[in-house]
């Protein structure tokens, strides 16, 4: 732990989801975690015990919303309630990773929009802010009436990019229209041009490349998304760059959900190298030689820093 912090009113506590990271974060601040406990009734109700006084504290929760989600999001809700009811000053989200938030809007009848609900659902239970990293939609922030915090991964991945590879002759390809302002911060950030990948998508999880929209013949070629769920899209994209000319494919991603066939995809392309953070724990069986895991830790320990002394945030947004 770096050197204790002198307010024992900042706490922080780690829900199921990602302690590990949890732990980073409370020594980057330095703070130990808080006590607590989660248990499970025998019909499989989530039970929580906060064990120690928070009372008049500014408490931070860290908890990702990936798999299980419908489990790790009603122990958030039911952690937010345990301390609302326990007289925290404020309930602060520490939410790396936000699910359900694909379906931001009603892109077909009779849709659902689950980012708004489950924006809703954390209100309602009592939470005063929240910090997130790389929402799918960034307008998902209007979702909420309380201040957001909306962090990015791509510095962190421009810079491993710029530690390990030559980049002089680099193109940063965005695998939809979708992407293209992720690409270019990330172009920014190594001073290289962008392409984009003209995709059309008959139906969920089923991406069909269709052609690419810029330069990459003889370049390194960055593929840059928010997230990666079952690989389809992104090594297809990898293929198409290469058959276009393209020198060699690596990817890059916030939030490694890979599920499904994902991990077989990516063993089985062309990617040289496919780089994630950890807003998602990487069980092992979604270890793969070509992944490399990178750590948003530091990242998340000084935004809570900066919240809680009233300080500036907006650097760490870029």
């Amino acid at each position: 732990m770096s050197k204790l912090y002198e307010d024992s009113k900042l706490k922080i506590f780690s829900l199921s989801s990602n302690p590990k990271l949890a732990e980073e974060i409370a020594n980057k601040v330095g703070v130990p975690l808080g006590k607590s406990s989660v248990t499970h009734f025998s019909d499989g109700e989530i039970q929580i015990s906060i064990e120690e006084s928070i009372r008049g504290c500014h408490v931070y929760i860290v908890q990702s919303t990936c798999g299980p989600v419908n489990s790790n999001l009603m122990e958030l809700l039911i952690m937010i309630d345990a301390l609302k009811r326990a007289s925290a000053a404020t309930i602060n989200i520490v939410m790396p990773y936000y699910g359900y938030a694909r379906q931001d809007r009603k892109a077909r009848s009779r849709e659902p929009i689950t980012a708004k609900l489950v924006a809703d659902l954390i209100e309602k239970a009592g939470a005063t802010r929240a910090i997130m990293i790389d929402l799918h939609a960034p307008q998902i922030q209007g979702f909420f009436d309380m201040p957001i915090d909306h962090l990015t991964g791509v510095p962190l991945l421009s810079e491993h990019f710029k530690n390990t590879i030559d980049t002089s002759n680099v193109v940063v390809v965005s695998p939809d229209h979708g992407g293209v302002t992720r690409a270019r911060k990330m172009a920014d950030k190594l001073k290289a041009p962008i392409a984009i990948i003209d995709k059309r998508r008959p139906r969920p999880n089923v991406a069909e490349v269709m052609n690419i929209v810029g330069h990459v013949e003889g370049a390194t070629c960055i593929l840059v998304d928010d997230i990666i769920d079952t690989a389809g899209t992104i090594t297809l994209a990898a293929q198409a760059l290469l058959d276009s000319g393209a020198k060699e494919v690596y990817a890059c991603c916030t939030h490694p959900v890979l599920s499904g066939p994902a991990i077989e995809r990516i063993s089985n392309s062309n990617i040289k190298e496919m780089v994630v953070t950890n807003t998602i724990v990487l069980t092992e069986d979604k270890q793969c030689d070509k992944i490399t895991q990178i750590s948003v830790g530091e990242l998340l320990g000084e935004a809570i820093l900066r919240v809680h002394e009233n300080r500036s945030v907006s650097d760490l947004f870029e």
